[in-house]
Formats: C-alpha cells, sequence, structure tokens
C-alpha cells in the first residue's frame, strides 16, 4: 500500500483504512493553535501515518510512518520537536518472540523532517517460528505507535502532546496447511475478511451463493426446518470459524448435511450425479451442520438445526468450493476461533 492510497483510505474510513490482510494503515492528527499574550496567531497540523505491508510467504510485518505537516499564519511550529516511539503493549502467548527493526529516529524538529522529500521511518516486527501456540504455531502481538511532541518555549499552544493511532495487531503462524509451510510460515494482519460470493448471471457459484443467500435472508424456507435458524457469518461479532484438524467432524458435518437433502427430496436427490448436496454453513466450518451433535457439544449449548442444505448442480457446488478453498489459502485462515471470517453475497 501507497501512502497516496493510505491518504484515500482514511477519508472515508477515518481511523483506519484496510486494503487487504496483508495492507492496512491508520492515522492521527495534532492540531494546534499558537497564540502570543492571548492571543490566537496561527494554526498547525500534523498528519502521523502509520502504513504496515506484508510481502508474499513472508513472516516480517514492515511498518512505513510518514508526516505530513500543514500551518496557516503566524506559529513556532517549524521549531516542534517530534519523537516517535513504539511499543508491544501485548503479546500472546507468554511464550511469543518478536524481534524488531528499522530505522526508529530520536527527536526530530518540524523543520529538519519538512525539508525531507518524504519524512518519516520504517520499522519492522518479525514473529520468531517456533514460539508461538496450537499445532499452528500462531503469535499475536498488539503493535501501538506514539509520536510525542515538544513545543518550543515562548509561546502558548493549545493542542495535543502526543498522538497513538490505532493499528492491527499483527499475526504470525506455521500452519502445514498454508503457504510458506514448508519454509518458515507467514503473517498477516488480524482482521475478519469476507468470502465473496456472486448470484449474478453467469457466476460460476451463482446457485451456491443464492443458497447462502437463502439461508441469511429466507432462513425457515431452509432445509431442514427449523423457525429460529440464525446461521452466523454476516458480522464481525458472529463470525464463521474455520474446520481443518478435524477431519472426522469435517464428514461429520458433512453427513448431517446430506441427511438432510435425502430426508427431504429422497436418496436420489442428486440425480444420477447431476446435483450435489450443497450445505451452508460449509462442511469446512466449526459451525457446520454437526455442531449439535453430542459429540461435539456436551453442554448442548449450540442451537439445533443451524444449518441449510439442498440439492445444486455439481458445477456450481464445485465454484463454490473453489472460492472457499482460494479464500482460506489467500488470506492465511487459521483452524480454531482466533480466526474467524464472514460471508459477502453480492
Amino acid at each position: 500500500m501507497t501512502k497516496k492510497e493510505c491518504i484515500k483510505g482514511l477519508e472515508t474510513h477515518e481511523k483506519f483504512y484496510i486494503k487487504s490482510r496483508f495492507a492496512v494503515c491508520s492515522g492521527a492528527t495534532l492540531n494546534s493553535v499558537w497564540s502570543i499574550r492571548n492571543q490566537v496567531v496561527g494554526e498547525s497540523q500534523i498528519a502521523f501515518l502509520a502504513v504496515g505491508t506484508i510481502a508474499k510467504g513472508s513472516r516480517t510485518v514492515h511498518i512505513r510512518h510518514h508526516y505530513r505537516f500543514a500551518t496557516s499564519r503566524r506559529t513556532g511550529a517549524p521549531a516542534m520537536v517530534l519523537t516517535p516511539k513504539v511499543s508491544l503493549p501485548q503479546t500472546w502467548p507468554a511464550s511469543a518472540r518478536i524481534s524488531q527493526g528499522g530505522d526508529l529516529p530520536t527527536g526530530q524538529t518540524w523543520q529538519t523532517l519538512a525539508a525531507q522529500s518524504d519524512p518519516g521511518f520504517s520499522h519492522n516486527l518479525t514473529g520468531k517460528s517456533g514460539t508461538g501456540s496450537g499445532r499452528d504455531d500462531a503469535l499475536f502481538t498488539i503493535f501501538q505507535p506514539n509520536l510525542e511532541v515538544k513545543y518550543p518555549a515562548g509561546w502558548q499552544v493549545t493542542g495535543p502532546r502526543s498522538a497513538k493511532p490505532f493499528f492491527l495487531a499483527p499475526r504470525w503462524d506455521k500452519a502445514s496447511y498454508l503457504a510458506g509451510a514448508s519454509a518458515d510460515g507467514g503473517a498477516s494482519f488480524s482482521y475478519a475478511v469476507a468470502m465473496p460470493f456472486s448470484t449474478k448471471a453467469g457466476a460460476k457459484e451463482r446457485l451456491a451463493a443464492q443458497h447462502i443467500k437463502d439461508a441469511y435472508t429466507k432462513p425457515t424456507d431452509t432445509e431442514p426446518v427449523n423457525t429460529k435458524k440464525d446461521i452466523p457469518g454476516r458480522t464481525p461479532s458472529r463470525p464463521l470459524t474455520r474446520l481443518y484438524h478435524d477431519g472426522d467432524r469435517r464428514d461429520a458435518n458433512r453427513n448431517e448435511a446430506i441427511k438432510a437433502c435425502k430426508a427431504k427430496w429422497g436418496a436420489g436427490y442428486s440425480e444420477g450425479g447431476k446435483k450435489q448436496c450443497d450445505e451452508f454453513p460449509f462442511s469446512s466450518t466449526y459451525e457446520g451442520a454437526a455442531q449439535a451433535l453430542k459429540k461435539y457439544d456436551p453442554q448442548s449449548k449450540a442451537p439445533k438445526k443451524n444449518f441449510s442444505a439442498r440439492p445444486i448442480p455439481k458445477d456450481d457446488n464445485e465454484a463454490g468450493g473453489r472460492i472457499m478453498s482460494g479464500f482460506y489459502s489467500k488470506n492465511r485462515i487459521l483452524d480454531g476461533p482466533d480466526d474467524g471470517f464472514m460471508i459477502k453475497v453480492s
């Protein structure tokens, strides 16, 4: 992501802009009012941007910090001292080790920085493989950029002394089923992205997408019958979560969906192999059709029959499967509850 893209994105999203799970940015501004003998004589502004990018297959998170300066009328802004700081206020698990690098500078004046063609600095974070948790060696950190300013003597200044833009948490993994596993894994930013499906004419997955749309918008018209059906995956607060490591549970999800297809459309629902039983949520999610089975829900907390199954043409179903598989891989979606995703049907 370029600085220009970041600035344009922040015009719409204000606090942070997300281009992808591998390119994000955030920003903050320090607006100051300058006075002499209680009379306002000028204003100044510092825009502090943090642009984070991750190269494909890399474990290094590169953060480029940019400054933008503006003044009006009379100020003492050129003599202001700007001191950037970065911190990792929380990292988990406790075993996680994250190295930092780059060219984090000491305090510099506005005048010195403004004379540069692209004022700012770079900072890098690299999560050490083997220090994460679970089978996927996952580790996370909260990254907090901060800019502190010191105003010159002799002026009355009203304005903040620091700026802390929000920044999405980086995450590292070495999942065996994701790209880069044979090397050293990879990194991404922790954000619930949406898997795209389309119902437009000509879309290869059109009927799979229509099934998802119906499951969300007309749940009581889908099979199995459940007047309280409320499938997750539409909002970040109720995402879907990937199921990879438990192959038996994936099979159980699939089998429960097929039972529903047979119960409604009979054993010949496939019409000689022309159709397949499409299930939503997908069998590759923890929210799949088997979630309420006693084996997976011993406390009986999961909603019953909270899924949809229907026969759709084989080509549509397989096209939807390719979208799902590509999405998982492209976005480094991990198994488990810490990496939820959403569904978007256009």
